[in-house]
Parts: structure tokens; sequence; C-alpha cells
């Protein structure tokens, strides 16, 4: 069934290449779309263009559906192009005449326009739940190990101190930058599309205030054809705040990757948590942690593919649009899944005592003892000269008790002013 059918058959392969892969991911937002049906066909019966026993047929019909998609009973079998016609079949088979009235005031445009930003709305808060976990997890884990030292790097040098607190609570505060950006794409997809049709409207007097209530959108779209406009610029938004989340996620599982080596050995995790080599009986590989790498990576570079499907396109609704959907909704799996995989796996890290009187970490301290000669009256930079000659003629003896105060430091973290700053 095709919701465009005018009496005669596509060719087959053209048919194919159109549908693509539509009736698998449209699974994601079939309880969306249904749940804006519900609202259409509300409205539609308070401008009186279905009767309030039709409007009550629909709505029975539709909730059914809906339970069937919560069961996992509802499929999109072959002879259907996507959720759309699906949804519209099973009403007419069940109420004939009444279940063709559904798409009455509407397009499959404006359809699959709710239905994904239904989709995203929940999603992004949901991902947003996500993140306030881990970021909870990372803030308690800074907490734990806020004394135990840790070399700090710069050019993957010997550089300066470092703390484990400091090297969680980092990640931890990046993240509210990244759920910035969340709530920055939430606020553009809460916008109600529905009503725009095919971009242009409908001569119907429908109430699109009605829907966007019924729908708990903040507000609507107002103008047409930015509401179909919006198909491609929701997604690109949507794609730089993941990709953004990613990046921190990302970096931090480079570390974990990187710390785990026998060469750095400061962290370890319990071997059920490792994999093994086929022919090196001693390996421990930190899979997980190069999946989550290589995913955010993945993810990073959807914005790019968004922006190439839709960068200059003309006003109006184009197919091309059918191509954002299927890496968007699979993004969102991706992230969700990630962020469970990591918050599970980095509570179990085992942090490792590290020697700093290890002769490789010798001259982690030349900044605090080039401080303590500038509290002592020498210039910084005589100071800076005279620790210079001491390490290049094999003198220097570190001064590790040095503290350092300053707010963000190692000896003060401020977890709890970190913890205050994530949005509500």
């Amino acid at each position: 069934m095709k919701l465009w059918d005018k009496g005669f058959s596509i060719d087959k392969k053209i048919e194919q290449f159109t549908i693509g892969n539509d009736r698998e991911i449209d699974l994601h937002i079939a309880k969306y779309d249904v749940q804006a049906s519900v609202a259409h066909a509300k409205m539609l019966e308070s401008i009186k263009i279905i009767s309030t026993e039709e409007f009550q047929q629909l709505e029975k019909g539709l909730k059914e559906l809906q339970q069937q998609i919560e069961n996992n009973t509802f499929v999109i079998e072959p002879q259907f192009e996507d959720v759309h016609s699906k949804i519209e079949f099973e009403l007419t088979k069940k109420y004939g005449e009444v279940g063709k009235k559904i798409h009455t005031a509407r397009s499959r445009n404006d359809q699959v326009l709710v239905a994904l930003q239904l989709f995203y709305k929940d999603n992004l808060k949901l991902i947003n739940e996500k993140t306030k976990t881990f970021f909870d997890t990372l803030l308690k884990l800074a907490e734990t190990y806020k004394d135990n030292l840790l070399p700090g790097y710069t050019h993957l040098q010997v550089a300066m101190p470092s703390s484990f607190g400091l090297w969680f609570s980092a990640y931890a505060e990046l993240l509210i930058d990244d759920v910035y950006l969340l709530n920055a794409a939430l606020k553009t997809v809460d916008q109600n599309p529905l009503g725009s049709a095919a971009g242009y409207g409908t001569s119907f007097p429908i109430d699109r205030e009605f829907t966007t209530q019924e729908l708990k959108f903040s507000t609507l779209k107002y103008n047409v054809v930015a509401a179909q406009m919006s198909r491609g610029k929701t997604e690109r938004t949507i794609a730089v705040s993941l990709g953004s989340l990613c990046n921190t996620l990302g970096r931090f599982a480079m570390d974990i990757c990187l710390y785990m080596s026998q060469n750095f050995d400061f962290i370890a995790f319990p071997d059920e948590l490792t994999t093994g080599s086929s022919i090196m009986p001693h390996k421990k590989n930190p899979d997980v942690f190069e999946l989550i790498r290589a995913k955010c990576n993945k993810i990073q570079a959807l914005h790019t593919e968004m922006l190439l499907i839709t960068n200059n396109l003309p006003s109006g609704y184009h197919r091309d649009f059918q191509l954002l959907k299927e890496n968007i909704i699979n993004a969102f799996e991706d992230v969700k899944d990630i962020l469970d995989i990591f918050n599970y796996a980095i509570q179990q890290v085992i942090v490792k005592e590290i020697d700093l009187n290890d002769e490789k970490y010798k001259y982690l301290f030349t900044v605090d003892s080039i401080n303590n000669l500038v509290v002592e009256g020498l210039s910084f930079r005589e100071a800076y000269q005279q620790i210079g000659v001491q390490v290049q003629a094999g003198t220097y003896k570190p001064e590790p008790s040095k503290q350092h105060t300053h707010i963000g430091s190692i000896h003060n973290l401020c977890l709890d002013k970190i913890r205050e700053k994530f949005p509500d």
C-alpha cells in the first residue's frame, strides 16, 4: 500500500530503490506516528471535519496499534512502503471509510516531520539523563581518588603533577558543555511542524495550536515553509550536539586505553571487562574502550554527512531527506549504548599506586621548584634558569610537597561547584 497510490504500479526496481530500508527504520518512530495521529484526529474532530464517533473509532484503533508497538508485535510487512501507510491500512481494514479520513489535512511530509521531532525530543532527554548519570559517576570517582597523584603530560612528555581526581572531574565538567549543546538541540526540535502538510499548508481550517498542546510541544513552527525547511537543519543541529558529547567520550576512552598500557600502567580493569589474544596469552585488551572510541569518531562524522545531503537544497520537500533518518536514528541508539556501557565499565576501574620517585618522573616537579624560588624572592625568569641549569647538569632534586590550592587545581577540585553547574 502507498499513500500516493493513483491506480498504477511502479517499476519494482524503482520501488525498491526509493523505499530503501524505511520499513526497518520506521519501527523506531512508529509510536510517535501513532501519537501524532491521535492528536491530529482529535483536532479534526474539534473543527468538525470528522464526527465524535469517527474520532473515537480512530482513537481506539490507534491505541491498539500503540499497544502492539509497545509489545514488539507491530510489523511493517513488505507490501507497505513505510509506517504511515501501514497504520492507515490497519485503520481502514478495521473501520472502512473512517480509516481513510486519518490523512485529511496532512501530508506524509509533515507526518514524518512530527514523528521525527517527537522521537528526537524523547531521545535527547534520555541522552541528557544518561549523561547526568555518567557525570555523577565521574564526580564520585573524583572524590574517591582525589588524593591519588597522577603524572600530567603535555606533548605526551612528563610535565606537571596531576591527580586522578583532577582527571575524572575534568571529563565530568566537559560533559556540562556537551549538555548545553544537547539542550540547544532539544529547544530546536521542540517546535511543532504538524499542519505544514506538503510544505504549503492546507485549505482546511486546522487548529495547529491544538495539536501543539496535545503533543506537548513548547511552540509551533509557524511558517509552513520553514517547518518543511527544518528537515535537515534539525538533523545537522542534533549531529553537532551528539558529536560534541562523543568527542568528550572518545577522548576519555583514548586516555583509558593509553593509561592501561604497560608503558603507563596507571589503571586496570577486572579480567572480565577485557579480551585476550588468540596467540598471546598475556594480553588483556581494552576492546570496549577502543570500540567506544571508534563509535564516537563515527558519530562525530555524522554532521558532515547531514551537511552534504542537505547543503544548498532549494526550499520545499526533496526525497534526499529520506536518507537523513537512518544514520541519525542509529546515532541516537549508539550514543545511548555508549553511555550505558561506559558508565558500567568505568565504575570498575582499578586505580593503581604510582611511584612518583621513579626515574622517569624525576622532572615532574620542576615547575613547583621554580615557584618555591619565586616565593623566596627570585624573579620567575631567574628561577627558571636556575632550575634549568640543574636539569641540564643532572643535579636537580624534586620537591614533591608543594600544595596547589587555587580553584580547580589538584588540591582544590571544587567538585561541589562543578556539580552545581550541571543544567537542570
